[in-house]
């Protein structure tokens, strides 16, 4: 019963993960209409219409540390349900470009704080042993929420005409007052209360429920490694191992080039020569095995390791992405560019998608975690929304043949394999507390 606690109080909080992926997505199958609805520019089009979203979210990364640290980790969950409402809405009803940004922007910052303070709440309302998959859960959701999204554009297509599109992105509402509800009957995380509530007491009720073996452990544990902390710590120089390990694993993950595949997917699949319907089917297809790789992912991550599933995910990187741009560069047709986006995205969710918000929530200590992981999230985004940015433009440049994209982004999953194998440490099945002391501040 113990056990079950934290899986249905992890599942919850991670379906502000479902939010995270559905939003990030659902824009794929508004962005062609939209773009001939207002008949913006290649600019004006990357830097509101797609980008924007992504704008709000480095924001609410950025700034998802401190509502995350002052109101606490619960109650931030909480205001994130009600900017997803808020977007959904608003963006389905936008009469022109400057208004639907503004509502696209509203939804990036519940993204961005999402990221922040969902894999934190998880990380620590969890046993060491569960940790990892727990977390992980967080990914599943997105992965999810992102594969509704395709099926739901899909089967709105053509619904309410030339509208279509509002449809696809107010549909968002519904989930998001479901999840909005859910997320107040979780508890306080108890490494909250206790490192800026001072509630022990109240601390140790959550613990009970979760089944912590030694409580009284636990919580020495706890607060001797509050006592290692000086006043006069920097962020930056005291944390500098755990600073670079975040910034590098957060970089990697958007320089594999996955945020352009997935919210260019049909754009890029009727390069290849699919019809508009069918890349959107298609995109289905991509959704399906990014949640199926997900479950390897969740399985193996606990018993592989965060550091051995970036390993083997970076070699799957490399190969599929070059098998993309051979697709591209030798005209192998739609088939074959299908089926190595595949191998690309089943690379993504056994390797960085499964570890990405594990590591950067677990490799700080308790007094910072929201600080680090504020910062592990906002490079993830600056770097995201930087690609979806320059997304229209690239793909107009190398629209004839897009290939030399994709070697690009296999040469930096090269590097990414080199992090893997000589900077990254390991953290399965280590208390956040001991992660802290391997990380020797």
């Amino acid at each position: 019963m113990k056990n079950k606690n934290q899986i249905l109080w992890a599942f919850t909080a991670s379906l502000a993960g479902f939010l995270f992926g559905f939003d990030t997505v659902v824009i794929s199958g508004a962005n062609l209409p939209i773009k001939e609805l207002w008949n913006t520019s290649p600019w004006f089009h990357g830097t509101f219409i797609m980008s924007m979203a992504l704008w709000g979210t480095v924001a609410g990364s950025l700034l998802g540390g401190i509502p995350s640290q002052k109101l606490g980790r619960k109650n931030t969950l909480i205001w994130i349900g009600a900017l997803y409402f808020v977007s959904a809405i608003g963006s389905a009803l936008a009469p022109d470009p400057y208004t639907f940004s503004f509502f696209r922007f509203i939804g990036g910052l519940g993204v961005g704080a999402s990221t922040v303070a969902g894999p934190m709440y998880i990380s620590e309302i969890s046993t060491p042993q569960s940790r990892g998959k727990l977390v992980a859960l967080y990914q599943f959701n997105i992965v999810f929420g992102i594969l509704i999204a395709f099926c739901s554009n899909f089967l709105l297509k053509g619904v309410g005409g030339a509208n279509d599109w509002r449809w696809m992105l107010g549909i968002e509402g519904l989930p998001a007052a479901i999840y909005f509800v859910a997320v107040m009957f979780v508890p306080k995380s108890p490494r909250w209360l206790i490192t800026v509530k001072k509630d022990e007491a109240g601390a140790r009720a959550v613990m009970e429920k979760m089944g912590v073996a030694d409580i009284e452990g636990e919580l020495k544990a706890i607060e001797d490694a509050e006592k290692s902390i000086q006043p006069t710590d920097r962020f930056f120089t005291k944390y500098r191992k755990p600073v670079i390990l975040a910034f590098l694993v957060a970089f990697f993950n958007q320089l594999s080039g996955i945020n352009f595949v997935l919210y260019y997917a049909p754009e890029i699949l009727e390069l290849s020569g699919l019809a508009s319907r069918d890349s959107l089917f298609s995109s289905i297809a991509i959704g399906g095995i990014n949640l199926a790789f997900t479950f390897v992912g969740i399985y193996l991550i606990d018993r592989l390791g965060r550091r051995q599933l970036l390993i083997i995910g970076s070699i799957g990187y490399i190969v599929s992405l070059l098998m993309i741009a051979l697709s591209f560069y030798a005209g192998l047709g739609s088939g074959i560019l299908l089926v190595s986006i595949l191998a690309f995205i089943s690379s993504h969710a056994v390797g960085q998608g499964a570890v990405i918000w594990v590591f950067i929530a677990e490799i700080f200590p308790n007094h910072v975690r929201a600080a680090g992981t504020a910062w592990g999230t906002g490079t993830h985004w600056v770097f995201a929304a930087l690609i979806t940015l320059l997304g229209p433009v690239v793909i107009g440049v190398f629209k004839e043949n897009p290939w030399p994209i994709f070697v690009i982004f296999a040469g930096m999953m090269v590097l990414q394999l080199l992090f893997a194998l000589f900077m990254m440490i390991e953290t399965k099945g280590v208390s956040l507390e001991e992660i802290q002391k391997k990380l020797k501040i």
